[in-house]
């Protein structure tokens, strides 16, 4: 059966047979992704791990198609009723909507009009008018009058009802509809309408409701609707504020019906034309518009985790400071700011609160106090957060005489509030409050933002759109997926690691990362990459999947703090030898290392991607990928919404992509929107090539709207 999955994944995704199967037997043996798309790039033929992850994804759903046709095969064998011919189709079946066209009419049935109407015993009058006998069919109906029947309409009725089921259970007539709604259907939203006389509460609804007046009188092709619209149409149905259908036109769905089904112009041929419209309005239509509720909200959540998923990639991989010195405050207004201090390894050093702003306005103190702290703990950064008194608290910083060249930056608080009272951060600071370990997250986020920003869920952190509409374990997967693959991209020092980080790194998890994190405590700091095999539960092929992904400044072995794996050292150390040098020296010596020809050391299990990897690495050992850091302001003269006009040019950063366009943080409560078309000069089918996230742009201020607190955007002609 695994040949067949190859060979159906092959076909799917124009990938060869033989790399699809090498990477399905590496995931069957417990092989990650991040393991696959860097360390076996020549069994999978160069495969990254965005179409491994496919691979694995269809390999999956294969498999669950093959139970679900298991069971039905069983069900339908139970029955007494699986012929060769069936179980041949289902054998062959590997598409999920043909294979429940398959079952539909062995599926066990509730009680259903059609199901009565055979307990009587109509299912011959049925099958003549199917037949479209020509005769007079009221006499034939007046044949089954019975006890339960009591004239040749109530018989016509029933035979109507059974031949509305067989409509509804032809794979014909699925097809047929099926079609016209994936070319013709029409998606349309209405609003919900309120009573008359409305209550405070109606009256509050309809203030909620207003975000949704885009949707209230709206239709448009099915085809043509943007994720976001449908995501958010869908979103105002689920809260009661509109009334969203799916619908190709009734008549041409019945007419196409009618020209299959309706074979003459006899009586019997009138009643099944009454059958089909019936059987069309009440069962076909219904099940197929659910059918297509479902796939067009399954493709619109994949088209939103997807872009959630992109834009949380560049988020964990923004630039850190890296490790230095720094100072971190929450600012607020009443409650006052927040300060912490944090050492070059992102402990807490020192926090208070400070009051510089109204109703306090204890400027003075707060100048003097913040001057202390930088010099008596030699801070080289400030970090403050972006939201309340952000740009106030920015503005006072700037205006403090520092006695060192002091960079201040300001750092995105989502999630801040959600980590600062997670079970994480009471085992990080069991003695502080959630005030300070919100501090403490803004400024460990500026130092590395992927180290800290992997300890809170990653559809709290506010990058993406929809997030608590689209399919929750979808969206999950891809999130973890998207955190595993940066902190394996990145690399993980495995001394200084928090638990958590650890966790994210191939081929461990939270009991491995906690045993780690025990034995480093225990034995202190790892000197090899050899000394994993003696972490409790860790075994050699853990260690496989894990080890290069670890690195170890000042190892005894310098490929430790390399992206070379273990297995292939013995490559680095002949090509060392045959130079005449040390490996460590070989690393240093740029001129060294252009004397390497890899053909030589190609062999059966290293072939040249494996030799190309091992030269980078070499030229750059241990790089973080990531770019540097950038310190940026805001207009100084613009503080909330009152404060913008149209034709402004302003500075800003992007803090959220969409398929529509993305966001800019302004430096006030509202951020702005760059529609799609307003990002270039020339035409844009996708933001992100275009614009990243946490980009540094500058924008003019298009339109302003005041009542709903939307700002439009445009880059053309900056």
């Amino acid at each position: 059966m695994k040949t067949v999955y190859c060979q159906l994944i092959s076909s799917a995704l124009g990938i060869s047979e033989k790399s699809i199967r090498r990477t399905v037997e590496l995931l069957d043996d417990g092989a990650t992704i991040p393991f696959i798309s860097r360390y076996r790039k020549e069994a999978t033929g160069g495969l990254d791990e965005v179409k491994t992850e496919e691979i694995k994804a269809m390999y999956e759903k294969y498999q669950e198609l093959n139970e679900r046709k298991i069971t039905i095969v069983k069900s339908i064998e139970e029955q007494g009723k699986l012929t060769p011919e069936i179980s041949n189709r289902i054998e062959n079946c590997w598409n999920a909507v043909e294979l429940e066209d398959i079952y539909l009419p062995y599926k066990p049935k509730r009680h259903t009009r059609a199901g009565i109407a055979r307990k009587q015993g109509l299912e011959p009058l049925a099958k003549i008018l199917m037949d479209q006998y020509d005769g007079d069919i009221i006499a034939k109906a007046k044949q089954f009058i019975s006890e339960e029947i009591k004239d040749a309409d109530e018989a016509l009725q029933g035979a109507r009802d059974i031949i509305a089921e067989w409509i509804n259970e032809s794979e014909q007539a699925r097809k047929t509809v099926r079609k016209l709604f994936r070319y013709e259907a029409v998606i349309t939203s209405k609003a919900v309408k309120s009573k008359e006389e409305k209550s405070e509460e109606e009256k509050n609804k309809e203030e909620k409701a207003e975000k949704y007046r885009d949707y209230f009188d709206f239709s448009e092709p099915l085809v043509r609707c943007a994720s976001h619209r449908l995501l958010a149409m869908r979103r105002g149905e689920a809260e009661g504020f509109l009334r969203v259908s799916i619908s190709p036109d009734d008549r041409h769905c019945i007419a196409k019906l009618n020209k299959r089904f309706v074979k003459h112009s006899t009586a019997s041929s009138e009643q099944v034309k009454i059958a089909i419209k019936d059987g069309y309005k009440r069962l076909l239509k219904p099940a197929v518009e659910t059918e297509f509720a479902a796939s067009s909200k399954e493709k619109a959540d994949k088209e939103a985790i997807k872009v959630f998923a992109e834009n949380l990639h560049q988020l964990l991989l923004a630039p850190p400071l890296g490790q230095k010195r720094v100072l971190a405050l929450d600012p607020g207004f009443r409650t006052g700011c927040k300060l912490v201090c944090l050492d070059a390894q992102g402990n807490l050093l020192h926090n208070e609160t400070i009051y510089p702003h109204p109703p306090q306005n204890e400027r003075r103190e707060a100048r003097a106090k913040l001057m202390s702290l930088v010099q008596s703990c030699k801070i080289e950064a400030i970090a403050i957060g972006n939201g309340t008194a952000s740009r106030e608290t920015e503005t006072l910083i700037s205006n403090i005489p520092f006695d060192r060249d002091i960079k201040v930056f300001a750092v995105s608080e989502d999630g801040a509030s959600i980590y600062s009272a997670s079970k994480v951060a009471r085992e990080e600071f069991p003695e502080y409050d959630v005030t300070v370990r919100g501090a403490v997250s803004i400024g460990r986020r500026l130092m590395d933002p992927l180290a800290e920003l992997v300890k809170i869920e990653p559809k709290s952190i506010g990058v993406g759109q929809y997030q608590h509409d689209v399919n929750q374990s979808e969206l999950k997967k891809s999130l973890d997926r998207t955190v595993e693959n940066c902190v394996n991209r990145v690399g993980v020092n495995i001394n200084t690691a928090s638990k958590h980080l650890l966790t994210r790194v191939s081929g461990l998890g939270p009991a491995l990362a906690q045993n780690i994190v025990d034995y480093r405590a225990k034995h202190g700091a790892f000197r090899s990459r050899r000394d994993l095999l003696k972490v409790p539960r860790l075994g050699e092929k853990t260690s496989e999947q894990a080890s290069g992904f670890l690195r170890i400044p000042g190892a005894e072995n310098p490929l430790d703090n390399t992206a070379v794996h273990p297995e292939s050292y013995s490559i680095v150390e002949q090509m060392a030898a045959d130079l005449n040098c040390t490996v460590a020296e070989l690393i240093k010596n740029k001129e060294l290392q252009t004397k390497i020809t890899l053909d030589k050391y190609i062999s059966d299990t290293a072939g040249l991607p494996t030799l190309t990897d091992i030269m980078q690495e070499l030229a750059k050992p241990g790089l973080d990928p990531r770019e540097s850091i950038k310190v940026f302001e805001f207009d100084p003269n613009v503080r909330t919404i009152d404060d913008l006009e149209e034709g402004q040019i302003l500075n800003g950063i992007i803090n959220n992509i969409t398929n529509f366009g993305c966001f800019v943080d302004l430096g006030i409560k509202e951020d702005g929107l760059i529609h799609i078309s307003n990002l270039s000069d020339r035409f844009v089918t996708d933001p992100k090539t275009v614009v990243s996230l946490h980009q540094h742009v500058r924008v003019k201020v298009m339109t302003i709207d005041y009542e709903r607190k939307r700002i439009g955007l445009t880059m053309k002609g900056l």
